[in-house]
């Protein structure tokens, strides 16, 4: 794995023939004018997919030397407390399980 960068782009692969997938970028960015825009609140996962009846996972990829941030933390917590899958993915085969794909991908 060269970087997180690749990971997400590998993760991202790997699902979209499930759902769909969504990559989130957090923070403050600014237009090309210079204006200010506030995205997606810190701590919101690198990327969502939207599951076959409506199921929803929040994928926060790391690699194996990754941080995971306090805010990150709170956010894949807050968002099992509402009942959607949630979790760090040091891997491919991470992200599948926490959409619990994982058996689906490699039976077929």
């Amino acid at each position: 794995m060269r970087n997180e960068s690749h990971l997400v782009y590998l993760i991202v692969k790997a699902l979209e023939s499930h759902g769909a997938v969504f990559r989130c970028q957090c923070g403050q960015f600014y237009t090309r004018s210079g204006q200010a825009v506030n995205g997606l609140p810190k701590g919101f996962s690198d990327l969502m997919c939207v599951l076959p009846g409506g199921k929803i996972c929040f994928i926060e990829a790391k690699m194996p030397y990754g941080r995971v941030s306090p805010e990150q933390k709170a956010f894949i917590e807050r968002m099992k407390s509402l009942g959607a899958a949630a979790g760090i993915a040091y891997s491919v085969q991470d992200a599948l399980q926490i959409c619990g794909l994982y058996n689906e991908y490699n039976n077929g």
